[in-house]
């Protein structure tokens, strides 16, 4: 079933829980997140970056939402990282429930007034809205892009953010990056602890690829309910496809080097459904 981030989020802090939103660039990545969720009785978030909207096309999303409505696990269609109203509404037109409107790098004020903006219109036809307050680290190896400099989500800010504004989630900054880290990274875990004080709507981890299982499950205990993966996937994925070919250097038939694609991305899904404590918890 396809449902909004709204609804899909409701039951995880009261168990204390998250769950994982995975982007998706083809089919092949698609087939992986389903498959696992549904081996798993796994509520799921398919994620999609302006930039991977059009490399598929706006017809593929037809093909998302008939697999996704017919499945008896919970989805959501999310767009990640809009950075326009124009990204937004194409997201709408093709059917996703939920999008982000990344407004971050905009002056506080603008930020806000975009933000509200996308819940206005995202609201009236029941979609729900992710906004972003602060920025969030870049590694260079990631298409979600990001800063060098991180500026960190100040609480009191995020508070009054979420009242003008009306968003559904809030991605916050606390020192994850986009991509694969060079070095373990910082999170300011006291800061997401104050932030989860003032703010009573779900939180989103971006940047959780190649961040140690052990500080995604301690930002869960601190309220995050959301953990976004791209860039492990996509590592895992061409990965198996160059060993693949290593292998089998004539080889050339994509159905047996993209089913090893597919097969190391499951992998990756299993294993961030079981650091988010997602799995079997359609019911919760």
């Amino acid at each position: 079933m396809l449902v909004s981030m709204k609804e899909l989020l409701q039951p995880t802090r009261q168990h204390g829980f998250a769950i994982g939103a995975f982007n998706v660039a083809d089919n092949c990545f698609l087939r992986a997140v389903v498959d696992e969720a549904e081996a798993t009785n796994t509520p799921a978030i398919i994620a999609i970056h302006p930039s991977e909207h059009d490399f598929v096309g706006d017809a593929f999303f037809a093909h998302v939402r008939e697999i996704t409505q017919r499945s008896p696990v919970p989805f959501v269609l999310h767009l990640d990282h809009g950075a326009s109203v124009e990204h937004v509404l194409r997201a709408i037109r093709c059917g996703f429930t939920s999008v982000m409107i990344d407004g971050s790098l905009l002056p506080y004020e603008e930020n806000v007034a975009l933000t509200a903006e996308v819940v206005r219109l995202a609201h009236a036809v029941g979609v729900s809205v992710e906004g972003e307050l602060g920025t969030i680290g870049q590694t260079g190896t990631s298409v979600e892009g990001g800063v060098s400099q991180v500026t960190y989500t100040d609480p009191a800010q995020a508070a009054d953010f979420i009242a003008r504004t009306g968003a559904d989630t809030l991605a916050v900054a606390i020192g994850t990056a986009h991509g694969l880290y060079s070095k373990t990274p910082k999170i300011d875990f006291q800061r997401l602890a104050e932030i989860r004080e003032v703010v009573d709507v779900p939180l989103v981890l971006h940047g959780a690829s190649d961040v140690p299982d052990e500080f995604v499950r301690r930002t869960i205990e601190l309220g995050v309910t959301k953990v976004n993966v791209a860039t492990e996937l996509k590592i895992a994925f061409a990965g198996a496809v160059k060993a693949w070919f290593a292998e089998n250097p004539q080889g050339n038939d994509p159905r047996y080097y993209m089913r090893v694609g597919m097969d190391a991305m499951k992998e990756v899904v299993r294993n961030k459904i079981n650091v988010c404590g997602s799995a079997n918890r359609i019911s919760a």
